[in-house]
């Protein structure tokens, strides 16, 4: 038996997604949710009110007579909310000022990319959300918490984006490497093969969502079922690695130490979608953009201080073609070229 919720706004707005889209399905997806946590959360609210509130059908789910009477007074309701949120965020913006509600993966770019936001934007309030899951960003984005993210989509697990979202992508098919105590008997290759490291335990972390699925497609697709290790905190996990005890896969530009060294996986089993996503009239496209070309600078300069993701780029040694400049980066949607080719200016 389902347990009763009390209702809360979001609850609200999902039954307004329902009504509005006609499809528990659509609605999903606008809401940046997977259609069965929908389904359940809309039984609950119906225990809740005591009574059905959409009819599904073959032409999608329509109100009932008590869904139109909730319905009415929810509307208003979810309006005034999002009043209430708006006025808020200009009174803290202060009038004519530009607040912006950032959010990101945990990323190495990150601090560069505010650098950058902070330099070109002085006086504007910047706030910065991190979180491991770009689900869990995409939920802030669809409530109106952000205004834009960076977001990973592991290869496979594409996130569910509403179509009015602003997508700008960074790298298409950014590796993940693996990070290794410096003593490890991998170490010694440039490029390690996934099998020579099935005996090893993994660490992962629970809250990660779709990284964790795509790691463990990659063991299953070769053949391994290696032990996994759930480690929350990153610094632990570090030391866990540094102490040879697991190894994990870790982002191009992670960098090696004394105890710890950074090689690519053979035949890159594990890459994302790096992306920019912005909610749709949250900022004017002119912000989008500057903020996509912030974070590509950042990136850049990253990048080509990592001799092995350069290397990992030029498909080459570390004399390959050349690091990469900003003219790498198109000012378009299209993306960055990350897929093993010339990537010089």
């Amino acid at each position: 038996m389902l347990a009763t919720v009390e209702l809360e706004v979001r609850h609200l707005r999902a039954l307004c997604a329902i009504a509005d889209t006609g499809s528990v399905r659509k609605a999903a997806l606008q809401l940046g949710m997977t259609q069965p946590s929908l389904t359940t959360q809309l039984r609950r609210i119906e225990a809740a009110v005591g009574g059905t509130l959409f009819i599904r059908g073959q032409t999608g789910s329509r109100p009932t007579p008590l869904g139109h009477s909730v319905l009415s007074r929810a509307r208003p309701i979810v309006a005034e909310m999002t009043a209430l949120v708006i006025a808020a965020r200009d009174a803290a913006c202060g009038v004519g000022g530009l607040c912006l509600r950032l959010g990101g993966v945990g990323s190495r770019v990150v601090p560069g990319w505010l650098r950058r936001v902070h330099e070109r934007r002085p006086t504007a309030e910047t706030t910065i959300h991190i979180e491991v899951s770009s689900a869990a960003l995409l939920q802030l984005l669809v409530s109106k918490q952000l205004d834009a993210a960076l977001v990973h989509e592991p290869a496979g697990f594409p996130l569910r984006l509403p179509p009015e979202m602003e997508r700008r992508v960074l790298a298409p098919r950014e590796p993940r490497f693996v990070a290794l105590a410096a003593g490890h008997p991998a170490a010694r290759h440039p490029v390690v093969p996934l099998a020579e490291l099935g005996d090893d335990s993994w660490i992962v972390d629970p809250a990660a969502g779709h990284e964790c699925a795509a790691l463990r497609r990659a063991f299953s697709t070769a053949g391994l079922d290696p032990r996994l290790l759930h480690v929350r905190d990153s610094a632990t996990a570090a030391e866990l690695v540094a102490a040879g005890v697991a190894v994990r896969s870790c982002e191009p530009t992670a960098e090696s130490t004394a105890a710890t060294v950074v090689r690519p996986l053979l035949g890159d089993p594990l890459t994302a979608q790096v992306s920019l996503v912005a909610r749709p009239g949250a900022l004017p496209i002119t912000e989008i953009d500057a903020l996509y070309a912030d974070l590509a600078d950042a990136y850049t300069e990253l990048a080509n201080g990592s001799a092995v993701y350069r290397a990992w780029l030029g498909g080459a040694a570390d004399d390959g073609p050349g690091p990469l400049t900003p003219a790498s980066y198109p000012p378009s949607p299209t993306g960055v070229p990350c897929e093993r080719q010339d990537i010089s200016a």
